[in-house]
């Protein structure tokens, strides 16, 4: 790979980062929930509303980087440390996103769905650019690559007992901090783990080979998405 088809699947890689923290942004400020692996960070802002959902997430992504250096010890590779500044990179565009939608009137539950709708979108959209980039994985899906390689149990599977982990944390956050209610955690979730990977899937086929075409320089190199 060369230095400049490098630099560009990076920028690639951020701007992914962009439309998924707007994914987020939208799907909060529906108030129906967010996605899964979003949903813990979501009730801790709740709780702890001194802090936005943008640095609560930087923190939660910083939470699973801690966690797949204990889980690989050695196996982690220095290479990895960049889901860091990236991870702060995810949360200031998360902040920057909320403040983009706040303007957005949600009275209504018809207008909060679509919310939610525009936000997985959006979202799957992001996801699908940062697979195109193929450069890093973010700090959650490296967390479940780690698990998964260290069990020898495949990826899809670890992936969705991940996901139904942080809801459940959530849930026991929110019943924990807000008096047996549950908060930050509703239908809204369910959609999103329903919806995204379909999103990801249909972007990804989408916009693959054409913007592999502008990375490469029209040496096309495709990566298969199950």
């Amino acid at each position: 790979m060369t230095k400049t088809e490098t630099a560009k699947r990076y920028l690639l890689f951020i701007i992914s980062l962009f439309f998924a923290a707007l994914g987020v942004a939208f799907t909060k400020h529906g108030e129906l929930g967010v996605s899964p692996i979003s949903s813990v960070a979501n009730v801790m802002s709740c709780k702890f509303s001194s802090l936005s959902l943008g640095t609560w997430l930087i923190i939660w992504n910083c939470i699973l980087i801690a966690g797949q250096i204990a889980i690989l010890r050695r196996k982690f590779q220095p290479m990895q440390f960049l889901q860091i500044p990236l991870s702060f990179l995810f949360g200031w565009f998360t902040v920057f996103g909320m403040w983009t939608v706040s303007f957005i009137p949600v009275n209504s539950y018809p207008v909060r769905l679509v919310m939610v709708l525009l936000g997985i979108i959006i979202l799957g959209f992001g996801i699908a650019l940062s697979v195109t980039a193929n450069v890093i994985m973010n700090s959650g899906e490296a967390f479940v690559k780690a698990i998964s390689d260290g069990i020898h149990k495949e990826f899809g599977n670890v992936k969705i007992a991940f996901d139904v982990t942080c809801v459940i944390l959530a849930l026991a956050l929110s019943l924990a901090f807000f008096h047996f209610s549950i908060v930050g955690t509703r239908e809204g979730t369910i959609i999103s783990a329903l919806l995204t990977g379909i999103t990801v899937k249909f972007f990804t086929r989408k916009l693959e080979c054409p913007l592999s075409q502008i990375l490469t320089g029209g040496h096309i190199r495709i990566s298969k998405v199950s």
